[in-house]
């Protein structure tokens, strides 16, 4: 018998897995909530037990992947700590296989993003969540550092911020101009070049 809380959750992941659908097709600015439930097959009730609003949804979405992501990134790191160069390669790896549909995913974080610079509370919410995520992956950098022997000469959320506008330029290029510009290829060879300009061996 199902529980009342699987039951939620599962609600919650059909409705998750709806709004991206819809997303695809109508954007987030076209999409209305009646859309997603449609497409999910819920009722406007069901959307509001779960979703306070249709951004909240969508950070549920980015908190979603980028959850995925670290998960992953920590998985790596027994094998991969003593070796920044080869850990940084699979994090950007893992950066495209954790968000699946590329193209999809960087209209929802484009569209949202214009959404926010235009709503003060949907920025609020937005800050807060890629700072948490900025937080987790800072954490993991300074990890790596000590476990390798690395010492930054800038702080470390620094580095994590620069890899994060690059990889999302890089990733804008690649949709735009696949044949000049494949998918990972700008962040795989310029990220290894600032990573050795950035920290010297601490011992």
């Amino acid at each position: 018998m199902e529980t009342p809380k699987r039951s939620r959750t599962a609600t919650r992941a059909r409705l998750l897995e709806g709004a991206l659908e819809v997303f695809a097709e109508r954007g987030f600015a076209g999409a209305s909530v009646e859309d997603i439930c449609e497409q999910a097959g819920f009722t406007r009730g069901a959307f509001y037990s779960n979703f306070g609003s249709k951004d909240e949804l969508v950070l549920t979405l980015f908190q979603a992947t980028t959850d995925r992501l670290l998960e992953q990134i920590e998985a790596l790191l027994p094998d991969l700590a003593n070796q920044p160069g080869t850990l940084l390669d699979a994090v950007l790896g893992l950066l495209d296989d954790a968000i699946g549909d590329q193209r999809q995913w960087h209209l929802i974080s484009t569209e949202f993003t214009l959404h926010a610079l235009r709503n003060p509370d949907a920025a609020r919410a937005l800050i807060e969540q890629r700072a948490m995520f900025r937080a987790s992956l800072t954490q993991l950098v300074e990890k790596i550092s000590t476990t390798s022997g690395v010492t930054f000469s800038v702080p470390p959320e620094q580095f994590v911020r620069l890899i994060i506008a690059l990889h999302e330029g890089a990733r804008s290029q690649s949709l735009l101009e696949p044949a000049s510009v494949p998918a990972g290829s700008l962040e795989h060879a310029f990220l290894p070049i600032v990573l050795d300009a950035v920290s010297r061996p601490s011992r």
